[in-house]
């Protein structure tokens, strides 16, 4: 990877898929900060890739201050070129399951580095990209502490991956978090 983290996509010549992700549970799990990642976006429709945060209890439903947020810094796909799409999902995945986002048009998303940040404090979230505010909210916000993942996903979020051409990967330059000192 040339100094890059590569999370892959392959397929075997079975027609069988592999995703990967990269994360920190159970290594390094905070709360509040500012997040950060650059990064170049995948080529194939099929996956999409993200940098995103995870409470160890999202499956729990009741108040996310409590239990957590998913909080999706970026997730993009070719489905949609062009786009950006920040989310957070809380109350577990099942019927409870709640949620709310944005996409944002980015100009040059498709091709080199990029660079995506989150600003999280008690109260709201501040998503970035490339250094411009992209989306600002203060539903569900988690006050719990949160572990990092980078991930390729095949959930049909990003499109038909027949429609794909593979090995496909997304390449991470680096991953950062600031903390106010108190």
């Amino acid at each position: 990877g040339e100094g890059n983290v590569l999370i892959k996509v392959l397929q075997d010549e079975d027609g069988n898929y592999f995703v990967g992700q990269l994360g920190t549970e159970g290594i390094f799990e905070t709360r509040y900060g500012y997040f950060e990642c650059r990064a170049r976006m995948n080529d194939e429709i099929g996956p999409h890739v993200a940098f995103w945060l995870q409470s160890p209890e999202i499956n729990k439903v009741g108040d996310p201050a409590t239990y957590g947020t998913e909080i999706d810094i970026f997730e993009y796909h070719r489905k949609t070129p062009g786009m950006v799409h920040h989310n957070l999902h809380w109350d577990g995945y099942g019927e409870d399951h709640k949620n709310e986002g944005v996409k944002r048009p980015i100009d040059g998303i498709d091709e080199g580095f990029h660079t995506f940040g989150l600003e999280w404090t008690r109260n709201e979230y501040i998503f970035y990209v490339n250094g411009q505010e992209t989306w600002r909210t203060d539903t569900a916000v988690s006050r719990r502490k949160e572990y990092m993942i980078l991930s390729t996903e095949l959930t049909g979020f990003g499109g038909e991956p027949q429609k794909g051409s593979f090995p496909d990967e997304i390449a991470f330059d680096f991953v950062r978090v600031f903390k106010k000192k108190n």
